[in-house]
């Protein structure tokens, strides 16, 4: 047994890890976590949702803890919670181990936020470890869904990359993706220096005519069901999100809040007379190039969605849309922008089919098409 790793079977009933002493693990349908810290009480809420818990003091027990429970044959974590301060040479080592298996790979990591320094955030972004930031104490009851959904994405992710790897060059994957990412930059860059005056008519408009901030800042998830600030013109009064609910009864996709994913209504009443025009020209869209500056979109991919819309896809095909990167214009957008008979089914599909193919070409078959859907008249 590995010293200093105990298991939490119950919010009273705590059993520590001693060599020789047999202890009761998960059974396979049992939902589990490997908390990884000091302050496993504040898990403690947590079990509300989960069976069981691993608990490790340091990345180096849980690494070791976690090859004990896979060379044993028991039953690996549905989820890693790290509640330590960062250590850029550690979280190295332990995200190299975790990559480095398939079965320790889909296993998803969120960080508890109240451990982590912000200064460091960038260089946990970049390590790429944590596939979320919350803050543990408040999300238990959201956390055993999101870590299903992120395993899912996982899972879809490594075995795509396995498919790239055998048909190409190991280098090949990566070389497209920093192609498409300096494709980005020199894109996003051009046109935000081209376009600053209208940046500036625009920003004017919409404080004449209503009172609040003309960029609308939303949470949205991405690619990997990466959570950002999300920025358009704001085109609708400012209370707008308060207002879903009493408008899904028009919702074009259905108002059955159980299985209706996006929501979009035809003369929405709460669009503004210049955001009508800028939703018809597109021009809204244009603070999204700053996101992709930030390396949060890309200029061809999957639209970002509001997280209520995201949360509802958690089917195997519909994580495996958050495999493309998120975009300003993409597949459904150039086919169909505007169609009011467009289901959510046609729609998630052609993310789907743009999560499988997508490549520079079709981007640039994409881009080729976009000039014409900007300017289709739509009021949907």
């Amino acid at each position: 047994m590995i010293t200093g790793t105990t298991i939490l079977h119950s919010q009273n009933d705590v059993v520590q890890d001693i060599p020789g002493q047999h202890t009761s693990y998960a059974e396979k349908n049992e939902k589990t976590f490997l908390y990884i810290g000091k302050s496993a009480n504040k898990t403690n809420k947590c079990l509300s949702f989960f069976d069981k818990s691993h608990n490790s003091v340091s990345l180096f027990l849980a690494k070791e803890h976690l090859l004990f429970l896979k060379s044993s044959g028991r039953n690996l974590p549905d989820v890693i919670i790290i509640d330590i301060p960062f250590n850029k040479d550690q979280f190295l080592k332990f995200s190299e181990f975790l990559n480095s298996n398939s079965w320790s790979s889909i296993i998803p990591v969120i960080y508890n936020e109240t451990a982590l320094n912000k200064k460091f955030l960038p260089e946990l972004k970049t390590i790429g470890l944590a596939d979320d930031i919350v803050n543990i104490s408040d999300y238990c009851n959201e956390l055993y869904k999101k870590a299903s959904f992120l395993r899912k994405v996982k899972a879809h992710s490594r075995h795509k990359a396995t498919s790239l790897a055998s048909m190409s060059s190991p280098n090949e994957a990566k070389k497209i993706g920093y192609s498409k990412r300096v494709f980005d930059i020199l894109i996003a860059t051009s046109l935000l220096i081209v376009l600053f005056p209208v940046f500036l008519l625009i920003i004017i408009a919409i404080k004449l005519e209503s009172k609040g901030p003309a960029i609308y800042q939303s949470k949205r998830a991405g690619r990997g069901f990466k959570v950002f600030n999300f920025f358009k013109f704001r085109t609708m009064i400012a209370d707008a999100e308060n207002k879903v609910a009493e408008l899904s009864a028009l919702n074009l996709y259905g108002n059955d809040t159980s299985s209706t994913t996006f929501f979009k209504i035809k003369d929405d009443p709460r669009i503004t007379k210049v955001g009508s025009f800028l939703r018809n020209t597109s021009l809204d869209e244009l603070p999204q190039l700053i996101n992709v500056l930030k390396g949060e979109m890309s200029i061809v991919g999957n639209r970002p969605l509001p997280l209520y819309e995201a949360s509802a896809l958690t089917t195997n095909e519909g994580a495996e849309r958050f495999l493309a990167p998120a975009g300003i214009t993409g597949l459904w957008q150039v086919t169909k922008r505007g169609r009011e008979d467009m289901s959510a089914e046609e729609r998630l599909s052609l993310d789907i089919d743009y999560a499988r193919n997508h490549g520079f070409a079709s981007d640039f078959k994409i881009l080729l098409c976009t000039p014409t859907a900007l300017f289709q008249k739509t009021n949907v």
